[in-house]
């Protein structure tokens, strides 16, 4: 009785196995395997054509001596620091705001979730058309009003960022509304009724009942939207291509200029690994400050 009990249970597991085959096959084939050479790869200088060569730490070394990689760190942090806290601020007060019951709030949350599922290559379009520096509709705005200058936006030194960080939060802003509207259903409004008994008004609710219930999710989307921003590319590559000069040259753009412009393949790898042990260290921080916040 015994035996046949392992025998199906076997069975089970083998049949179980079979099931996870054809994905754990594809996480092998096209993720851990090319992870593991491109660490490999990160001590070797390679440009897919001559022999590979043994360089140690020298790319790591290379890299922090490199004002390319290096103002490409600088922007990365640039857009970090402004983009995620303004994506999230928005998303939060989105939720908030379509929190409280009112007509149509399921039209208005596809309408404002609805630019995270358009395509990167249709939003960039969209969007160099609006920063347009003649015939684009902010420009124009911004003549009606009397700005007789306004900014060339994506062809400005320094209006290049700050055009991708607006577009970041647009494109984004509606993934985190729908995950802290989420959020925000589970918080008991016996809350928010014992507030009002004690003459609390909305600033007061918000900042002492809504904040604090929704500090494990608002943990969570910091350290996902912090991770999102130290890789981002598409915006970059397709609405200014890392200019106008380096104005835009990010840490991912540098990494793919290096591998597929200039065939620096170890080179490129290396700054791949740096940059995954800056997200890293990023995260480990933010798990210390939302335990010591929790103790």
């Amino acid at each position: 009785m015994r035996s046949k009990t392992m025998s199906v249970q076997k069975r089970a597991n083998l049949t179980g196995l079979l099931f996870i085959m054809p994905n754990l096959l594809g996480f092998l084939i096209f993720i851990a395997l090319p992870l593991l050479f491109s660490f490999v790869l990160s001590f070797f200088e390679w440009d897919a054509i001559t022999t590979m060569t043994f360089k140690g730490f020298d790319n790591y070394v290379k890299l922090f001596h490199d004002q390319g990689f290096i103002i490409s760190l600088v922007n990365t942090v640039y857009y970090t620091v402004a983009s995620v806290p303004l994506t999230l601020i928005v998303g939060l007060l989105l939720a908030v705001a379509l929190n409280v019951k009112v007509k149509l709030s399921g039209l208005y949350q596809t309408a404002f979730f609805m630019p995270n599922i358009v395509s990167m290559v249709a939003a960039a379009v969209v969007w160099q058309a609006i920063y347009h520096p003649t015939m684009g509709p902010v420009n124009m705005l911004l003549n009606t009003i009397g700005i007789a200058k306004p900014p060339l936006w994506t062809s400005d030194i320094h209006w290049a960022m700050p055009s991708i960080i607006i577009m970041s939060i647009w494109k984004n802003a509606g993934y985190y509304m729908v995950i802290i509207y989420a959020a925000l259903q589970n918080i008991s409004r016996s809350l928010y009724e014992a507030a009002d008994i004690d003459g609390a008004n909305a600033v007061n609710k918000f900042f002492h009942i809504t904040i604090p219930m929704l500090s494990p999710t608002l943990f969570f989307v910091s350290i996902i939207s912090i991770i999102s921003s130290f890789k981002v590319f598409d915006q970059v590559f397709l609405l200014t291509d890392g200019g106008p000069g380096r104005a835009t040259n990010v840490l991912v753009y540098f990494i793919y200029k290096n591998s597929f412009s200039y065939f620096k393949f170890g080179y490129s790898s290396a700054a791949a690994y740096a940059l995954f042990f800056i997200i890293l260290i990023l995260t480990i921080i933010q798990y210390k400050m939302q335990k010591n916040n929790e103790a």
